[in-house]
């Protein structure tokens, strides 16, 4: 049976819990209608989209091929939210380009990856009924260390409480952070076979099932269901079983090397056949054209020889420019005020003209190309001038089809690997299609904007059909109307950033924009045991439609289908149980297939076995409080979309604090007041910095930069999002190391210099001591910034990088991040920031002068005018 439409495109939902009865508050949810419900889930009511939901084909009954996330039949079908499109970025500290560091072009190791928040639930599991076999073995004991700590899934918590009232207190809540594209250390192990499925629920063989050693016979760890193993799985002993990967270890990647796609050719650069489109925008002034040159001269010379580029410009016209001309820049101009016709784009492809060409051929001709660039003649304003960048992007897909495109639909010929389109923007689309009117007073600009809304997805949706990710990096200083060409990233797999210029960490992001590794046909299935129920997902992907996954007796998995599987995604999963837990353990195994960058087929498999437990101190002992922090976060940046939203947000913050004492702290003696959990001090302070940083405090002005921030933030990796809640500081010391301390203003003493990575931007500040100091001030400056070139090397989008001395107007940026801790009386500063032992008497006082005085509160008192006592 199919279900009704559901959402797509990776915008939020939330699933209602399996127990309707429930009378737990739960803060962090949407005011949304419960999700549609898989078969057999029919007592909740249809779902309803978000007001900014992208609304996608209709669902139907997943069937997946792999291992989803417990949704049993019976409960609600989780909801599926998406998070706006990719984050934007600010761009270098230093205007002009230069030759900068470049990350490798080999994949990058990111902790997680993002996207769009799916809502999920699980119906109820039908198990047979347990089957005692005298002769089943478990693999793994109980004692065998879990595995929570992979750094590819990430737990809330190391432990799952029983009780369900405590374990669904929302304002804790329970959850993981999952990386599909993660790179794993040590590497995985690999197998170049089929796996071992469970006939009844799709789950994969494991480490934690028990095997009948004389048949072969294996004991799935999600249904309880036996499945045969062809015999693979007869062994004398068990320690002859460990000999098998999958048995062996809780991460397997299966490999199907077999090609069924024609025109393929493997080859030894993985980014020889898949080209990268530069589309610039030609409306820019002196300055800004520059400082695009120079970071564009530095983006040619950083691609390897067999990386093929085309090089389009547009303005009132798209010009595709010709490779085949070495003595000058030659084009072919197309107009930009409609959609090309078929003819113009046959003759164009099937012309003379090489519009894609390899850089060991034509990088010569790029330099002249982008030496050839004029600033625009007119003597018309930034926002005012005519840009299709709608049918320049149109354009750019046509030259990467090329012929192909005149074959039957759905057959594509296709060369290895992700294409990609990189727009150049320096201003708003607002001629041809997908264009908005210059002007916000145009008496039909809101019908206008929803319009171009639309074409802008339906064009980055026929981008991902054609495995073509659409990356937008906009500079400058002109507004580019972020709501209008965000759906094209996002819709293709690609993200928005917003840069200040387009110097160096424009042309950095350029670099590793088309650098990194990005697989396609990606599609996540999650499965839990009975007990657990997924009631929303947050990351880049849609629910997956029905002819996408096998089908299997009684497949309850959670089937995502992802836009695309990259290193610096994460999906994240809000769960809770559906009744009081009896199990000593509950068992998770996520499945993600995806086609590589060589065009096999990987089924990486992770299967996580977490304890249950009693205890509620034991379970709080066992939280994970930076994984926690950014669940938290997500979910509440989630509903965070304008700046009334960002308000109550904060206030869901301060209730949350409020509401984690209550139920899990304890009562001062002789007062009402209670103790925030020692067990939880990091989370509460977590919270802090997100509730006073960039994603809901006053720290960003313009919305629109917000709204990149906070779509970045929502599809982001771990690693990532928890740079972004909150500020990581380090002082630099003599000789070149580093010291890591609390992220408080306690730390702006003035004789060192200190690194504050803070997710999209890095701030080194200098004291006025050191800075009065020539020699030194340049030995620590230079350290520092090499420090916090090599802690982003491999991060996407790359952030600016800002310095500045102390009492300088800049400093403000560094100053608002930290944590004014310099009001808290001295007993608790020492206990917080324990380096302010070491200063003098002289030093202390210096530094307790230097404080300017202002409203913000510092972290305990934020605590106390909760009524709650800081831990």
């Amino acid at each position: 049976m199919a279900n009704p439409p559901q959402p797509s495109l990776g915008y939020s939902v939330t699933a209602v819990p399996s127990n309707p009865d429930s009378s737990t508050p739960q803060p962090e949810k949407n005011s949304v209608p419960p999700p549609t419900m898989l078969p057999g889930a029919s007592r909740f009511p249809p779902p309803k989209l978000h007001q900014d939901q992208i609304p996608s084909p209709s669902f139907q009954n997943p069937r997946l091929l792999s291992p989803a996330n417990g949704v049993k039949t019976g409960s609600p079908v989780p909801h599926l939210s998406t998070p706006p499109g990719p984050p934007v970025f600010t761009s270098p500290v230093r205007p002009a380009a230069v030759p900068f560091r470049t990350s490798p072009a080999t994949p990058q190791p990111v902790a997680f990856s993002s996207g769009s928040t799916l809502p999920t639930s699980s119906p109820p599991h039908f198990s047979n009924g347990s089957i005692e076999l005298q002769h089943q073995v478990p693999l793994a004991t109980n004692d065998s260390t879990p595995f929570e700590e992979s750094s590819c899934a990430l737990f809330s918590a190391r432990k799952v409480l029983k009780q369900k009232k405590l374990a669904n207190v929302p304002s804790l809540g329970f959850g993981a952070l999952f990386s599909p594209g993660g790179e794993i250390s040590p590497g995985p192990q690999i197998i170049q076979r089929d796996p071992h499925r469970c006939h009844n629920c799709g789950a994969y063989a494991n480490l934690y099932c028990k095997i009948l050693l004389g048949s072969g016979q294996w004991q799935c760890v999600i249904c309880q269901k036996l499945n045969g193993s062809e015999g693979e799985y007869v062994a004398p002993s068990k320690e002859e079983l460990r000999n098998l990967p999958e048995l062996s270890s809780p991460i397997i990647d299966y490999i199907q090397i077999g090609n069924k796609r024609p025109g393929f050719i493997p080859v030894s650069d993985s980014r020889m056949s898949a080209p990268t489109v530069l589309v610039i925008d030609e409306c820019l002034d002196e300055t800004h054209l520059q400082h695009l040159q120079s970071s564009l001269h530095a983006f040619v010379d950083s691609l390897p020889p067999t990386a093929r580029i085309g090089i389009i410009l547009y303005g009132r016209t798209v010009s595709v420019y010709d490779f085949s001309e070495e003595l000058m820049a030659s084009a072919d101009v197309l107009p930009g005020d409609k959609s090309p016709t078929r003819e113009s784009l046959k003759a164009l492809i099937y012309g003379t003209g090489v519009y894609l060409s390899p850089m060991h051929a034509s990088k010569e001709v790029a330099h002249k190309i982008f030496s050839s660039l004029r600033p625009f003649g007119l003597n018309i304003a930034e926002s005012s001038r005519d840009r299709c960048l709608g049918t320049a992007v149109e354009v750019a897909l046509a030259i990467i089809q090329g012929p192909s495109a005149e074959m039957s639909r759905g057959i594509i010929k296709r060369a290895g690997g992700n294409s990609r389109i990189i727009a150049c923007a320096g201003g708003p689309n607002t001629y041809g299609p997908g264009s908005v009117p210059h002007s916000f007073s145009h008496p039909n600009y809101p019908h206008m904007e929803k319009t171009a809304l639309k074409w802008m997805e339906n064009l980055g949706r026929e981008a991902h059909r054609h495995n073509t990710v659409v990356d937008i990096l906009c500079a400058g200083t002109c507004p580019v109307r972020i709501p209008v060409l965000q759906p094209l990233a996002k819709a293709s797999g690609g993200v928005l950033v917003l840069h200040d210029d387009f110097g160096e960490a424009f042309g950095v992001n350029l670099q590793r924009a088309a650098s990194r590794a990005s697989r396609f046909h990606g599609l996540l299935e999650i499965r839990c045991s009975d007990d657990i129920l997924i009631t929303q997902v947050v990351g880049p992907g849609e629910e997956a439609h029905v002819d996408t996954h096998e089908t299997f007796k009684n497949n309850n998995a959670l089937c995502i289908q992802m836009l695309s599987v990259e290193e610096t995604q994460s999906f994240a999963l809000s769960m809770e149980t559906k009744e009081d837990i009896k199990s000593d353990c509950v068992f998770f195994q996520f499945a993600v297939r995806y086609a590589n960058v060589y065009q096999a087929d990987i089924s990486r498999v992770v299967t996580v076995r977490l304890p249950t437990v009693d205890s509620v101190s034991a379970y709080l002992e066992s939280v994970q409080d930076e994984v926690a922090a950014i669940l938290m976060a997500k979910r509440t940046l989630l509903r965070a979309k304008n700046h009334s939203d960002v308000m109550d947000m904060r206030g869901t913050i301060d209730e949350r604090i409020k509401d984690i004492a209550l139920k899990f702290g304890s009562l001062v003696p002789k007062s009402k007041l209670h103790q925030f959990p020692k067990e939880l001090s990091a989370l509460s302070e977590l919270l802090f910095h997100l509730r006073r940083g960039p994603l809901l405090g006053s720290i960003v002005g313009h919305e629109d930069e917000r709204s990149v921030l906070r779509n970045l933030f929502l599809n982001a990796s771990s690693d990532l999002s928890l740079r972004m809640v909150a500020p990581r500081c380090l002082m630099h010391r003599e000789g070149g190391t580093f010291e890591e301390l609390p992220a408080y203003d306690l730390a702006m003493q003035s004789d060192t210099a200190v690194v504050l990575d803070h997710g999209t931007d890095v701030f080194i500040w200098l004291g006025a001591e050191l800075a009065a100091d020539e020699g030194r001030s340049a030995a620590a400056l230079a350290a520092c910034r090499t420090l916090a070139e090599e802690i982003t090397e491999l991060r996407f989008p790359a952030p600016r990088i800002l310095a500045f001395k102390e009492g300088s107007s800049q400093a403000r940026y560094f100053v608002s991040r930290l944590i004014p801790a310099h009001k808290d009386p001295p007993y608790e500063q020492e206990a917080r920031f324990p380096q302010l032992r070491s200063l003098t008497i002289e030093q202390r006082m210096k530094l307790k002068t230097s404080f300017i005085h202002f409203d913000d509160p510092s972290f305990c008192e934020w605590m106390r005018s909760l009524k709650v006592v800081p831990p």
